[in-house]
């Protein structure tokens, strides 16, 4: 990959790089402790902090830095393909509430942007759902149907404003999308104004559900809460065993500016060419910024730096004036019953909650785990808690192949990993990266710009795959369940939350 195609930092972080948040060095006692700092984890915080709880929020990182600060960022009820489906697994009423409350989050994140006067280049857009391929266009139709069953402003049309043809697309009106960390940030900073505390660069290793929770931290701290979210992308606890339920998907994003008057004036996305989303936003004088995502692949697999040549070439084929100034990638989880888990963590649980399984679609899914969670901590009814109440059986038995796929793709690569060739040493180029065998163990080796090598364990400390390295972003990773390291060992993504540890070689 040439220097100019090389990743750069999130266009969302470059332009609000925002202030730091203590770590947690002392003990605290809250009402509610959550873990994780995106938009899941905000949002509920924020809900919480504003019905009268006292919350700790403990983010390994930094607030809304990881999967949030590197999204796409629509806030759409229009997930790809997913009403038709919904329909026919969970009947027309399934439907209706995943389209209620999806719209219902909408709804309530512009009266949170209008009621803290939030400047966060929020926008109002039509979405759209497009193929072109002709022999799609049942299947859209059929989709446009059961979305304007569901209650949605949806119609099917075959006219976009995009600069190419299609055969047919999905069409919802009233959508939006903004700036994911501008928007966060004014969340923490009012959540923080209420008496809640955020606490940085805090990893959480324990959880003891007892009365109180207890959560014990890497630096020795301790957190007391009556309740516990976590809201960390991918669970850092595998009680319930929802790994076995999500897919991790890694996706790469290009961004730059285009001239004003040519943006398509909408949200797009097809699941064709490996999906294609384009969305605009607002930039400096007579131009917009153009975001493109797409290339989407399982996190330790395939060739990331040719993925990015082919979304980059897509991007300024369709937008010849494109001026490419950033490129990042996002993760996402998808589950095996399309619905994202939402509620308490396991079958046993009182005090233990989760939001995870977004499928791409955090912005609204978040905001909405936020009020769901809040309502089921508070004692309210919600009328969409049972459909994404993560102790579910019925439907996760009606998506059977799907669990099957991914549980053989896990042990496939658990299995298969362990038998691939190992490459000498002295053949990885700098800024490359490699398993090897050493001692009869293996080993992740990567080579930095100057020649020196950086050896790990290559056994991921989740459950023990073996890393994979992605030379575009210089990370070894988890192809099994999507756990992501520098390339000193330090965990960068979880679900693991310890690092790899150094090996001598």
């Amino acid at each position: 990959m040439s220097e100019k195609q090389q990743v750069s930092s999130s266009y969302w972080l470059d332009t609000a790089p925002g202030g730091r948040f203590p770590a947690l060095t002392e003990d605290v006692d809250v009402d509610v402790a959550v873990i994780g700092a995106g938009i899941a984890g905000l949002s509920t915080a924020w809900e919480l902090a504003r019905a009268g709880r006292s919350v700790a929020v403990l983010e390994a990182g930094r607030v809304a830095a990881s999967v949030t600060g590197h999204t796409t960022a629509k806030v759409t009820v229009l997930h790809s393909l997913v009403y038709d489906k919904l329909r026919r697994t969970r009947g027309p009423e399934g439907a209706r509430l995943y389209a209620r409350s999806q719209s219902e989050a909408l709804e309530h994140a512009a009266g949170v942007v209008a009621e803290l006067g939030i400047d966060c280049e929020w926008e109002t857009r039509s979405a759209y759902t497009y193929a072109c391929d002709a022999g799609r266009v049942e299947e859209l139709r059929a989709e446009a149907r059961a979305a304007a069953e569901a209650g949605l402003p949806a119609s099917f049309v075959t006219e976009t404003g995009l600069p190419f043809p299609v055969a047919g697309a999905v069409q919802v009106t009233g959508q939006a999308q903004f700036h994911p960390r501008k928007y966060l940030l004014a969340l923490a900073a009012d959540l923080v104004e209420r008496g809640g505390h955020i606490y940085e660069d805090t990893t959480v290793l324990g959880l003891d559900e007892g009365e109180p929770c207890r959560l014990s931290t890497a630096a020795g701290a301790t957190v007391r809460a009556r309740d516990v979210v976590v809201a960390t992308h991918y669970p850092i606890f595998d009680r319930a065993m929802l790994f076995t339920r999500l897919s991790p998907r890694r996706e790469l994003v290009v961004a730059g500016t285009i001239p004003a008057d040519q943006d398509p004036g909408g949200m797009f996305i097809t699941p064709d060419e490996g999906t294609r989303s384009v969305r605009t936003a607002p930039f400096e004088g007579d131009r917009r910024l153009l975001v493109v995502t797409g290339e989407h692949f399982t996190p330790g697999t395939g060739d990331p730096r040719a993925s990015f040549e082919n979304l980059t070439a897509w991007a300024v084929d369709h937008f010849p004036d494109l001026d490419v100034t950033h490129r990042w990638a996002t993760q996402d989880n998808d589950p095996t019953d399309t619905v994202p888990m939402v509620g308490p963590l396991h079958p046993g649980a009182r005090h233990a909650y989760v939001a995870t399984g977004f499928a791409g679609w955090g912005m609204t899914g978040g905001i909405m785990a936020g009020r769901l969670l809040t309502a089921q901590i508070t004692g309210e009814e919600c009328a969409w808690s049972g459909l994404y109440d993560p102790r579910r059986v019925r439907p996760a038995v009606r998506e059977a192949p799907s669990f099957l796929k991914t549980q053989a793709k896990v042990a496939g690569h658990f299995v298969g990993d362990r038998l691939r060739p190992s490459p000498p040493v002295e053949s990885l180029p700098p800024g490359e990266g490699a398993v090897v065998r050493a001692d009869g163990h293996r080993v992740a080796v990567y080579r930095d710009d100057d020649g020196a090598l950086h050896a790990v364990s290559a056994r991921c400390t989740h459950l023990g795959c073996l890393v994979s390295f992605n030379g575009a972003e210089r990370a070894w990773e988890c192809p099994c369940h999507g756990s992501r390291f520098d390339t000193d060992g330090k965990v960068i993504q979880g679900p693991a939350t310890k690092p790899l540890e150094r090996r001598d070689i």
